[in-house]
């Protein structure tokens, strides 16, 4: 083993050591801090990383989708995976979870965020673009507000019209 070989795992295993990084992740950062490495070595060191299970994308699927599920939609956390270079296959499998729970997820975001039904098609639109910009789909955004339309009594409805 080069130097330069173990000086990228030292410093490979320092970032993982804080948190997940994806191979694609890990590789943009190493090749930026050292740049005296070949590709070859970068490759190499990459690969004996994952033999170990240092480097998984398994478990960074696992760190996005806890971390990004209580504030964000099924489609903003498939578009930050894929950013991340995370394999089709796994982004699959994960969204079969994501679906399954994203309206709950999306009526805790806005009910933290509004808490009350759009009292105009302003304030109607603000919440859309809310939930939209939080990567929700447009289904279970529209599901969310008609909910709570059916909690308003009849004259708020009339006003709202």
């Amino acid at each position: 083993m080069t130097t330069i070989q173990s000086q990228l795992e030292m410093q490979a295993l320092r970032y993982l050591a804080r948190r997940e990084y994806s191979r694609l992740e890990l590789e943009k950062k190493l090749s930026a801090k050292l740049q005296g490495a070949s590709q070859e070595t970068l490759v190499t060191v990459l690969d004996t990383l994952e033999q170990y299970g240092y480097l998984s994308a398994q478990r960074v699927v696992e760190q996005v989708i806890q971390t990004r599920r209580p504030k964000f939609g099924w489609q903003r956390i498939t578009h930050e995976l894929k950013e991340k270079g995370i394999a089709e296959h796994l982004i699959e499998d994960a969204l079969v979870e994501l679906k399954a729970t994203e309206f709950d997820s999306a009526c805790d975001v806005w009910q933290k965020k509004f808490g009350q039904p759009p009292c105009n098609m302003k304030e109607r639109g603000k919440q859309i673009r809310f939930l939209m910009n939080r990567g929700f789909s447009s289904d279970v955004i529209h599901r969310v507000l008609s909910r709570d339309y059916e909690e308003i009594s009849w004259e708020n409805f009339l006003y709202w019209l």
